[in-house]
Formats: structure tokens, C-alpha cells, sequence
């Protein structure tokens, strides 16, 4: 079928981001004097956004109040240093382009914190979302559906008409709970086989291979 409204996810999706992810994880860990982690770990950590990113980073039995004042500050480095090695992954952009010249709705919805979303959407994608949203106060983080559910009564389409493109197994478990189709990528923070054991059905290898699934 031919979709009209592509929502994507962004870290691992769209946004290779994982190294100024890393860089902002340990640049903490070392503020508050606890042990760095290897890039490949932080794959591991991502995708949950950035409270469940901090609480996997720090030492185990680390209290809540302690995790706050970390989380403050990763959000405060992140935001000064979320564009040093991060780039769209090869073929993204014109993957974007051609859905939108064919008519096609796109947005971004992501577990990220939602004023990275927004810049880095605009800084890297410019013209070609028509909505960003990451994670907010008030509103529950995928996933959950709600901001999937958002982006649809904002921008006009029924689940019919939508799918969620994404990495994870959390993608693959919003786009069950929106009720919506399911496109998901092979080069993201997730191996194909943890996809599949979360249910991916739709497992693609390139961008272009999205937009052929899209506008068929």
C-alpha cells in the first residue's frame, strides 16, 4: 500500500548520533567521578531516552536524587555538544525528499529529549519534516503512543495511512501500540536479530529500500 503520513525515529533511524552520545555520557561520568563506558555500551544504553540512557551509565545502586544531578548535566553537555560527529546516515536525506515530492507527510518522533530533537531536526533536515517531537514532561515516552497518536491528529491521517520507521525494539513495540505499519532499518543501535525477536515483520538494508516499501 502507499503510505501518506512516514514518521520516523531519529537516533540510529535518520541520525547516526551514537559517538556524541558516548562523548556526552562519559564527559559526565567523569564530572561525577564514575567509570566511562566504550562506545559500543552506550549503543546499548540509547533508545529509552535519556533518563533510562543516564541510569544504565552509572554505577549500579546509584540513588535517584544522584541520577537527577547527572541526567541535569548530560542534558545541559548534550545541548552544547550534540553536533560534533553526528550526520545523517548516507542516503537519508534523499530518501526524505523523494517520499515528500511524492506527496508523503514526514515527521520525527523520538525518545530523545525534545529540544535536541527540535535542533538537531532543523540543523541537519531542514524542510524536510513537518514536525519533530522528542520527550517531553506530561506526555508518556515510546513505547507508548502518544506522541505517534500526536503527530497523526496534528498533521491529518489515520493509522491506516501512517507508518513508523525505526531501529529498536522499542520502535517496533510503538508501532504495535499506535496500531500503525512498521518499517525497520538493519544499520541502527539494534541488530536485526533483536528485531525480529520483538516482531519486526518489515526489515530493510538502505534508505532507498524505505522508500520503495513507502510508495509502493
Amino acid at each position: 500500500m502507499s503510505y501518506k503520513l512516514a514518521l520516523f525515529d531519529m537516533d540510529g533511524t535518520v541520525l547516526d548520533t551514537l559517538q556524541d552520545l558516548a562523548d556526552a555520557t562519559n564527559a559526565v561520568m567523569v564530572l561525577h567521578g564514575y567509570p566511562t563506558h566504550s562506545t559500543e555500551a552506550v549503543r546499548g544504553f540509547v533508545g529509552n531516552g535519556a533518563l533510562k540512557l543516564i541510569e544504565n551509565a552509572v554505577p549500579t545502586g546509584t540513588d535517584s536524587q544522584k541520577i537527577q544531578a547527572v541526567l541535569a548535566d548530560f542534558k545541559t553537555y548534550y545541548g552544547q555538544h550534540n553536533a560534533h560527529a553526528t550526520k545523517p546516515y548516507a542516503g537519508v536525506p534523499e530518501m526524505l525528499r523523494a517520499l515528500r515530492a511524492a506527496g508523503v507527510r514526514t515527521a520525527v518522533v523520538s525518545n530523545k529529549p525534545d529540544f535536541a530533537v527540535k535542533a538537531l531536526a532543523k540543523q541537519y533536515f531542514p524542510g524536510l519534516f513537518d514536525m519533530a517531537v522528542g520527550d517531553r514532561e506530561g506526555v508518556q515516552k515510546k513505547p507508548a503512543p502518544d506522541s505517534v497518536f500526536e503527530a497523526m491528529r496534528v498533521l491529518g491521517y489515520g493509522a491506516d495511512e501512517t507508518v513508523y520507521i525505526g531501529d529498536s525494539d522499542v520502535d517496533v513495540e510503538t508501532a504495535k501500540n499506535a496500531h500503525v505499519d512498521g518499517i525497520f532499518v538493519d544499520w541502527g543501535f539494534r541488530s536485526v536479530q533483536t528485531l525480529r525477536e520483538s516482531g519486526a515483520k518489515v526489515i530493510v538494508s538502505s534508505p532507498a529500500d524505505i522508500t520503495a516499501r513507502i510508495l509502493q
